[in-house]
């Protein structure tokens, strides 16, 4: 099933308007004529505008984007799927949104670092030129500030895994919550640290905000004795962490072993779930339609695995609820989503399998 960008959000009377005009443009809608004049002017999925390029180090640029429609909100730390076409296929990837919640103009951002032999990557950041049409999908994620902000707060980013941090310490500072917070940034050179003009300017701004940059090119990586010399009252503070997945799972089993798991807060988009690690629910059955394979999953497990466990070929990906392979329509019932636990689902929603688990009986289109 080919992905497509989140719903628009149009007034009220648009659809009004849009389901008069239903009347006379029978069997095709309106929006079939308006894609044909402009794409970005169908209400069918959310579009946008490449506006400005902006060059953030060597081999990372800010990508700024006006959206078709009026941007429906994010919160900082959260990532947003973002399609282009590339020799007539649709691709998609999951990048932070490093732009404010509420820009006066209406834009969003993502910030691409990159990737010598990736697809998406070099596209934004050697190729595609302002005025570019993209794809914009659901803003998910749970990497976030929690409300009330923490008194004391450890960022403690890598790489390109500083997008999401700067974005809450923006947010910090729009909020006057710079008060006690630090910051260890790791990076190779000075000159390779994403927004360390900008960083640098807010370390020496505000007394409450403490930069650390920890270049690897000139010191060994980073590790659990150096974090305890930096900042020894680690254990104390509400941390945000994101980087490549190596050092997080070494800071991570060293909260679990001498710090506290629930002060620990990751961007790993998501953990790979759904194999019934964790009872989740109350499990069910489902019936994937075309294919007519039946499967019955337990608590906490995805309905893509229990479709395999069944002997069913269902498409995947990245398992982890980012590249929306595994999408289906939902015919009948509702889901579980094992990252929240919320219950949801209506008739010809999409679902992804490899993160959503049946909650009674479900009936999947694949």
């Amino acid at each position: 099933m080919v992905e497509h960008g989140a719903a628009p959000k149009i007034s009220g009377l648009r659809r009004l308007l849009v389901g008069a005009a239903r009347t006379i443009t029978t069997p095709l809608v309106p929006d079939d004529y308006l894609g044909l004049l402009d794409p970005r002017w169908s209400a069918r999925e959310l579009m946008g505008t490449i506006v400005r390029l902006k060059p953030e180090t060597p081999d990372a640029t800010t990508v700024v984007v006006k959206p078709s429609f009026p941007w429906p909100g994010h919160r900082p730390g959260q990532y947003l799927r973002i399609g282009a076409e590339l020799n007539g296929i649709r691709h998609w990837r999951a990048y932070s949104l490093t732009s404010d919640p509420d820009h006066p103009e209406g834009l969003v951002s993502i910030t691409v670092k990159h990737v010598e032999e990736g697809l998406m990557s070099p596209f934004f950041t050697r190729r595609v030129q302002p005025g570019a049409m993209v794809y914009l999908g659901q803003v998910e994620g749970e990497f976030r500030l929690p409300d009330p902000l923490p008194q004391k707060a450890l960022f403690f980013s890598a790489g390109s895994g500083v997008t999401p941090i700067w974005a809450m310490i923006r947010e910090l500072e729009r909020r006057d919550g710079l008060t006690d917070v630090v910051h260890i940034h790791c990076a190779r050179e000075p000159e390779t640290v994403i927004f360390g003009e900008d960083l640098r300017r807010m370390h020496a701004r505000y007394p409450g905000y403490t930069l650390h940059e920890h270049l690897t090119g000139q010191v060994p990586r980073i590790t659990p004795d150096t974090l305890a010399e930096l900042v020894p009252d680690w254990a104390e503070r509400d941390t945000f962490l994101s980087g490549p997945r190596e050092m997080m799972d070494v800071f991570e089993d060293h909260w679990k072993t001498v710090g506290d798991p629930d002060r620990l807060n990751m961007e790993r988009f998501q953990p790979i779930i759904g194999r019934g690690d964790a009872e989740v629910g109350g499990g069910g059955t489902v019936r994937f339609r075309v294919t007519d394979v039946e499967a019955t999953c337990a608590p906490g497990v995805s309905i893509l695995v229990g479709g395999e466990e069944a002997g069913g070929l269902l498409p995947y990906g990245c398992r982890m609820g980012i590249c929306h392979t595994c999408v289906g329509r939902l015919r009948a019932g509702q889901v579980r989503d094992l990252r929240t636990g919320e219950v949801h689902g209506e008739q010809g929603q999409t679902v992804r399998t490899c993160v959503n688990a049946p909650e009674g009986h479900v009936e999947i289109e694949l």
